[in-house]
């Protein structure tokens, strides 16, 4: 199985190259991307012999670090370089593990490539699913998010039209309890600090915020053909139960393991087979318990901007995910508050006017104007 990880530097694509270095009998990886870090980026190419690189920050293109690639690797630079490599022969599998929308042309490129397109970029689908899914033939999208691959594998044993309900499983995150009057005085470091997994620090923040929960609740009605009724949050604060589809019988499957995302990413790599675990075992004796709760749509506005936005559509989810990245950047540089994520969102989604998703160029102007919107917001709070 030969493999281009995109984003091989980041949480997602560091773990791949674990599972990668645990089934060298199995997986060869052919391309690697990175956006700044090229000193790992050479490492892992040096370790992998890998034959493409890209990296898309082209203010790195003279990094002394990259006269070391092994020999016989070619170098590419900017994002649209992600974009070309599914086109190429000797991939058979991509992984798209780079943040924000920046994935949704190679998701797109994959796909039309005919390519197992393994996806732990959830903004593709949120902003262009009306685009994608009707590119995709079964199996050929795998999703790696833990509750989206739990998901997959716990519909495998139903048909479509069986399922009742999906019950999308949360953490609940680092302020679980909170309210929203005690999240105003929160801060990075607080937000960063998530209870289960190691992600980064997007990732981290929108689990804080509780929009992860939403960008994936519209994430898996794209993914599953479900409306969002169909699609209900529950806080499993555990984090080992990773989904569950509960069937028009009352039969409930639930997909439990260790929170460890090579889990998830060797699913996307292996399917239809099953490897041995990249993951320490767990002995349910010792678990001691489970728990679920509703989640706090009052204390966490942003669950109630994305489920407007999924029920809307069209060019909505577009704006959701856009203005939300340039206010979590905002956040991590500490030029808002924790509580200023969800206002930006919900200025821009209330200034957008709804279209019809028509092209990933007309997504592209949406995604400019979202962030330039989010951007006059952000400083008209300063």
């Amino acid at each position: 199985m030969r493999v281009a990880i995109l984003g091989c530097t980041g949480s997602i694509g560091s773990q791949a190259l674990d599972v990668c270095r645990q089934h060298t009998d199995k997986v060869q990886v052919v391309a690697l991307t990175a956006h700044s870090n090229t000193h790992q980026l050479v490492a892992n190419a040096r370790e992998f012999g890998a034959t493409r690189v890209v990296v898309t920050d082209e203010a790195h293109c003279n990094d002394p670090v990259l006269s070391e690639l092994p020999d016989g690797c070619a170098l590419f630079f900017g994002s649209d370089a992600l974009a070309d490599l599914p086109h190429l022969e000797d991939i058979d599998i991509v992984l798209v593990a780079v943040v924000g929308a920046v994935g949704l042309e190679a998701s797109y490129a994959t796909l039309k490539a005919g390519k197992r397109l393994a996806l732990a970029n959830k903004e593709p689908l949120v902003a262009a699913g009306d685009l994608l899914m009707p590119l995709a033939a079964p199996g050929q999208l795998i999703p790696v998010d833990s509750e989206h691959s739990a998901i997959y594998q716990c519909s495998m044993v139903g048909e479509p039209r069986e399922v009742h309900l999906i019950w999308l499983t949360c953490s609940g995150g680092p302020f679980f309890g909170c309210s929203h009057d005690e999240l105003a005085r929160v801060g990075k470091q607080d937000a960063l600090a998530h209870p289960n997994w190691n992600m980064g620090a997007k990732i981290s923040i929108d689990s804080a915020t509780l929009m992860n929960k939403g960008l994936e609740r519209i994430e898996a009605m794209h993914l599953f053909d479900a409306d969002l009724d169909q699609i209900q949050i529950v806080i499993q604060r555990e984090s080992k139960i990773h989904s569950m589809v509960e069937y028009a019988d009352g039969s409930v499957m639930a997909h439990m393991g260790t929170s460890d995302m090579r889990i998830p990413i060797q699913f996307a790599f292996s399917y239809p087979e099953r490897w041995s675990t990249p993951a320490p075992r767990i002995d349910y004796r010792e678990l001691g318990k489970l728990t679920f709760d509703a989640p706090d749509v009052e204390a966490f506005p942003s669950l109630r901007l994305a489920d407007f936005a999924g029920r809307v559509g069209g060019t909505m989810p577009c704006v959701l995910n856009a203005a939300n990245e340039v206010a979590v950047e905002a956040f991590l540089q500490e030029a808002c508050s924790f509580n200023d994520i969800p206002r930006v969102v919900e200025t821009c989604m209330e200034a957008h006017d709804r279209m019809e998703v028509s092209s990933l160029e007309q997504l592209h102007e949406v995604d400019a104007w979202a962030r330039s919107r989010a951007a006059q917001v952000l400083a008209s709070l300063a």
